[in-house]
């Protein structure tokens, strides 16, 4: 006999609900086999001598003789007797160097200078599956290591940045503690200082995201409609309006927009400096791309009446989760290559087993120690996506007007 369609609905929605608490909890219960005691994510990757003349551009034979002469951040011996660093501890000898060298302190902390404006680099596409996260936070964690401020700002309500954070959305955010808190329209607006996080990766700080922030997108359509207007101003205005006030704490902001064109997509595109569109090179994806490309113009002339511009430093297309052996893939990146010209960046991010094992473990790449994943794989990986962050932090510098 068939049920009546709203008892239907109703046993639907509670079986949803009695599924999302037990994947909820059992999530938590991962999280928590992968970081005890705490459940609280850390840094475990330690950085050898190599590393850091790669990192910091000194001779080994520097840090040797600081190590022999007691001075700075003191390296432990590994088995194998060779120095490691702990991430801390690099940031620590960044300073100690500048320091040292006045003449390099440019190089070893390159913070923005003064006349220098803030970075926002919004990554967007409204396809699933594009890279989006992936891409945003290795471009964070490689920054963090050249020694840049860089702010995570997570507006997908899925939260998947905020979750390799080893933040677990559901169980670890309260309410009002998202990126929804710093621009939404009522009397708990918060300002965006008080929902910024330090993460365990020294100079990569994260506004959070959850569900909470499909508010906005409810939220918005009203407030339009009302008379009343605050200080953040219209909806495309706010994210701005927000990052303004935390201005002088960052060199690089970096956005994760959710997939998807609503108000707070609008938003990030808005007051991001700079736009990182992610394109895997398969016919669909590039097809999706197209219209995602479409509404945004379409809606930028609507907005344009509202005094909102589009207005970037740079816009670059990045071709993601790509086979260099695939044939249709290769074909479409000639295609984006051939219509988009010097607008697709040169370095392309590699679909690798290391960034999935590296998902897995809800870690990045630079933070993978050798051994969890393959050693070729993994170099390959990382070389990969350093040509890529490399790019993309050369075009920053050439904003800046610096030399690369």
């Amino acid at each position: 006999m068939l049920q009546p369609a709203s008892q239907s609905v109703r046993d639907t929605a509670s079986k949803i609900e009695v599924y999302t608490s037990k994947l909820s909890a059992e999530l938590n219960d991962m999280r928590e086999a992968v970081y005890p005691p705490s459940a609280q994510k850390t840094f475990g990757r330690t950085f050898s001598t190599l590393d850091l003349v790669r990192l910091l551009k000194v001779p080994e034979s520097t840090l040797r003789q600081l190590t022999l002469e007691g001075k700075g951040p003191l390296p432990e011996r590994a088995e194998n007797n060779r120095r490691t660093y702990t991430i801390e501890q690099v940031k620590e000898l960044r300073r100690f160097l500048a320091e040292l060298r006045p003449d390099e302190a440019g190089e070893l902390l390159p913070h923005r200078r003064k006349g220098e404006k803030l970075q926002v680099i919004a990554t967007a596409n409204f396809k699933g599956g594009s890279s989006k996260t992936t891409t945003s936070i290795h471009l964070a964690h490689f920054l963090g290591l050249q020694g840049y401020r860089v702010l995570c700002l997570d507006l997908d309500p899925q939260a998947s940045m905020t979750a390799l954070f080893g933040i677990q959305p559901e169980f670890d955010l309260g309410e009002n503690q998202t990126a929804y808190a710093a621009i939404r329209y009522d009397n708990e607006r918060r300002p965006l200082a008080e929902v910024i996080r330090p993460t365990y990766f020294p100079g990569v700080d994260l506004v959070p995201g959850n569900l909470e922030l499909m508010d906005f997108e409810f939220d918005t359509p009203s407030y339009l409609t009302s008379k009343t207007r605050d200080d953040l101003g219209l909806f495309f205005e706010r994210l701005s309006s927000a990052l303004a006030r935390v201005d002088d704490r960052y060199d690089i902001v970096i956005i994760d927009t959710p997939p998807s064109l609503g108000y707070s997509t609008l938003a990030a595109l808005y007051a991001a400096t700079s736009l990182v569109i992610t394109v895997h090179p398969a016919m669909l994806d590039v097809a999706s791309c197209n219209q995602f490309l479409i509404m945004i113009s379409d809606l930028s002339e609507v907005l344009g009446q509202f005094g909102a511009k589009f207005e970037h430093d740079f816009f670059r297309f990045l071709l993601t989760r790509v086979n260099p052996n695939d044939g249709p893939q290769k074909y479409m990146s000639g295609v984006m290559r051939r219509l988009f010209g010097d607008d697709v960046l040169v370095a392309e991010a590699l679909e690798s087993t290391a960034i999935a094992g590296a998902a897995v473990a809800k870690k990045t790449l630079y933070e993978l120690e050798s051994g969890e994943v393959g050693r070729e794989a993994l170099k390959r990986a990382i070389e990969s996506a350093d040509r890529v962050n490399s790019e993309i932090l050369d075009l920053v510098h050439q904003v800046w007007g610096r030399s690369t």
